[in-house]
């Protein structure tokens, strides 16, 4: 496992690094996000999807649990804070993690990790003040191209 971490970042750099990363993504990627409420999840999503040439309008999935983006790939965007069990829709989401053709991003993933795939991407987003954050991301092996 390879991890890559980075410094005081500001909301400009760190949409930078989450643009980059898309620029990466071949398709067929988990992309689990960890951090605080308002640590970022949410905003590194957006400038992911925005990255994969996308115009559409991110919001947080608090209360639909998944949203949907048309992108280079279909984008997944789930999020799971708001549940203690994922019933059926941890069904969907291990069916859509299993997409060449998408890339799945998931905030509050614990409930589901049991239905993830074994090379998801984590990146753990720390909030060091009002405006800064530091990022950790770990990769698998099989996804060291995104470093």
């Amino acid at each position: 496992m390879k991890t890559v971490e980075l410094r005081d970042l500001d909301l400009e750099t760190m949409n930078s690094f989450a643009i980059s990363l898309a620029s990466k993504l071949k398709g067929g990627e988990v992309i689990v996000l960890s951090s605080d409420l308002g640590g970022g999840k949410t905003t590194l999503t957006k400038a992911i999807v925005k990255g994969l040439g996308s115009d559409d309008d991110v919001t947080s999935p608090s209360f639909t649990i998944v949203n949907e983006y048309d992108a280079k790939f279909r984008v997944y965007h789930f999020d799971f804070y708001r549940l203690s069990d994922p019933g059926i829709i941890a069904h969907q989401l291990s069916e859509v993690a299993r997409e060449d053709n998408s890339v799945t991003i998931i905030e509050w993933a614990d409930i589901v990790e049991d239905v993830l795939p074994n090379d998801y991407i984590r990146i753990e987003i720390m909030k060091t003040n009002e405006d800064k954050r530091d990022i950790k991301m770990f990769l698998p092996e099989s996804r060291e191209y995104l470093a």
